[in-house]
Order: structure tokens, then C-alpha cells, then sequence
């Protein structure tokens, strides 16, 4: 099992506690570890590993708050507590559009909740302090560097991402607070970026804005997953190369696979209509209606373009559900 000690932040990154107007101490007591063992016949298994450890965070009612892929189909959650408990968790709730995953703890826990502010009112060049499991040892003070927006491989996108700077080595989960000692965000990705005017490019963690969080709270609480129709799924990783949209991978047995789509096709349009970034290609797909609608695209592979229509499906369907303990 993971242990809490193996790493640090860097001495000269950590945040000092005289630096900040809010208790610094008891903010990051609601930062816990996150242990996940998933089966290995999950459909997850292969790409994200059948054993997770990152970061989550208390939000009260016995909930923790963490990034999606730490906990998808978990059969064991095991949460570090700060005062040094370990307590069993379950994975009560995720959300593929956010990324967030909510964990019911399974026991009593009396540590702090971290409260909720407003990522919307989170400015660049903002001071914030990135949490991790363990206190101000391995937790980091930075700087917002970017509000925009992110599309990832897996048929994700945000609208408005939050990139902060320097890039937490455990980044999976951390807790986002703002100059108020509140909430605005959870890690999610470390990226690279190369800062206009430098030739040299950075590390910078992708996190989640926590408005994103707080429309969808009940229903995750409720129902384990946002109360309205899934987004069509298509099980095609792509990636934007040099103005093209190219598949770089296919989810076994996903609707892209029994389309028969390759790696390597490049991805001209949707429905007719021409993309070039992921961002078009997603509101595209998304646009087209519920999780099950057909979607046509337009391929080229080997010289020749050919349209193929791929019956898209709910991702949630081919995970599978956390055993209840």
C-alpha cells in the first residue's frame, strides 16, 4: 500500500502558514490519502491500473470529494486520515462530464470540512495553495496561471479548466484553496505548456473549477451519477496532430470497435460538418443527442475518405458498480 512518507514537496514550495490569513494547519487536515483497489477484469483496469492512490477531500456529511478516475469501479477505497486513522471508503458517485468522484466514508471521522468558494471569482496570478494528503510537507504554495479551456483523449472537455503552477508531484485529488482558505478546485492532470515569450516549457496541474461541482451535488449524493440522459460515448481516443484529428487508440469492444475504426484514421468531420480541434469534434458528437444516437464521421485512412456511422453508447454501461459494503 502506498505510504504518505514516500515523497515531498520540495522545502522551498511548501506553503508557510504566516503567509496566509486563514489556518493554514486546519485547511489542509481536510485533505485525506486515497488508497482504490480495482478488479482486474474492470473495464478500467488496463489503462488506469487495478490499484490507484491519490488525494481527496473533505466537504462534510461524510463525503470526500476527488477526481473520477481514482475511484472508478473501486471495489476497496481505503482513506489516510490527517490525524493518522485510516478508514474505509465507497464510491458513492462520479461524474464523466466533471471528472469529479465522491466517496461516502465509512466510519466516523471528526477532522474539519474544507468549505466551498467560487473558482468563477479565482483570477490569474492569484496565490493559492495546492493540498495534498499529509500537511504543508506535501502540499504547495503557487499561482493560478491560466483559466481556460481543456479537451482531453478520452471524449473530455471543459468549457474552463484551472492551471496552476509549479505542478504537484501527487496532483491526483489535491485540494485547490484559494487566498480565503476555501475549496475552488480539484487536481486532476499535470500537463505541459510552454509560456508565451520562453522557449522553455513548464509543468502545470489541471484542476476542476468546484462550481462545476455544486448544480450536480444532489444528484451525485442521490443517485450516484447526474439525474439526465448520458452523453453519447464513442470509445475513440483522439488527439490533435498538426491541424488533424487522429485516433490514437480504441476502447475494446466500445461502439468505435465494432465500427471498426483504426488507429491512425484521422477524423474529417461530423455529421458533414468539417473539425479540426477536439473541442469541435466533442460538440459535434455531443450535439447529435442522448447516449445511443447514431453518429456519422467522416475517416480518412490510407488515401481515401470514407463516411462510417458509429452507434454511440453510455460509458457508464461498461463500468462496473462498486460492490456495497
Amino acid at each position: 500500500m502506498p505510504s504518505l512518507t514516500e515523497w515531498k514537496v520540495p522545502p522551498a514550495v511548501q506553503p508557510r502558514a504566516d503567509d496566509y490569513a486563514y489556518d493554514l494547519e486546519r485547511a489542509l487536515m481536510s485533505v485525506v490519502g486515497l488508497h482504490a483497489l480495482v478488479p482486474s477484469d474492470g473495464f478500467t483496469a488496463e489503462t488506469l491500473g487495478v490499484e490507484r492512490a491519490g488525494n481527496g477531500v473533505l466537504i462534510g456529511d461524510g463525503l470526500v470529494l476527488t477526481v473520477g478516475y481514482l475511484i472508478t469501479e473501486a471495489e476497496t477505497i481505503w482513506l489516510h486520515l490527517g490525524d493518522g486513522n485510516v478508514v474505509q471508503g465507497h464510491a458513492l458517485g462520479q461524474d464523466n462530464e466533471t471528472g469529479f468522484g465522491l466517496v461516502q466514508i465509512l466510519g466516523r471521522v471528526d477532522l474539519p470540512a474544507l468549505p466551498f468558494g467560487s473558482s468563477a471569482a479565482a483570477a490569474v496570478g492569484d496565490r493559492i495553495v495546492v493540498g495534498g494528503a499529509g500537511g504543508r510537507s506535501r502540499s504547495l504554495a503557487g499561482r493560478i496561471a491560466a483559466k481556460q479551456s481543456f479537451a482531453g483523449y478520452w471524449e473530455y472537455y471543459l468549457d474552463e479548466a484551472i492551471f496552476t503552477f509549479p505542478a504537484h508531484p501527487n496532483w491526483g485529488g489535491t485540494a485547490l484553496i484559494s487566498p480565503k482558505g476555501e475549496l475552488i478546485g480539484i487536481g486532476s492532470l499535470q500537463i505541459e505548456r510552454a509560456f508565451e515569450g520562453e522557449s522553455k516549457s513548464e509543468h502545470l496541474n489541471m484542476t476542476i473549477p468546484i462550481d462545476l461541482l455544486k448544480p450536480i451535488l444532489g444528484d451525485l449524493k442521490t443517485f450516484g451519477r447526474v439525474n439526465k440522459p448520458a452523453r453519447p460515448w464513442l470509445g475513440l481516443y483522439t488527439t490533435e496532430v498538426e491541424d488533424r484529428l487522429v485516433a490514437v487508440g480504441i476502447a475494446a469492444k466500445g461502439p468505435a470497435a465494432r465500427a471498426e475504426i483504426k488507429t491512425g484514421d484521422m477524423i474529417i468531420a461530423v455529421a458533414g460538418k468539417k473539425v479540426a480541434t477536439l473541442a469541435d469534434f466533442y460538440r459535434g458528437v455531443w450535439a447529435l443527442g442522448d447516449a445511443g444516437v447514431e453518429v456519422p464521421l467522416t475517416l480518412h485512412r490510407d488515401g481515401v475518405t470514407f463516411d462510417v456511422r458509429i452507434n454511440s453508447s453510455d460509458r457508464a454501461k461498461f463500468l462496473k458498480s462498486p460492490r456495497m459494503h
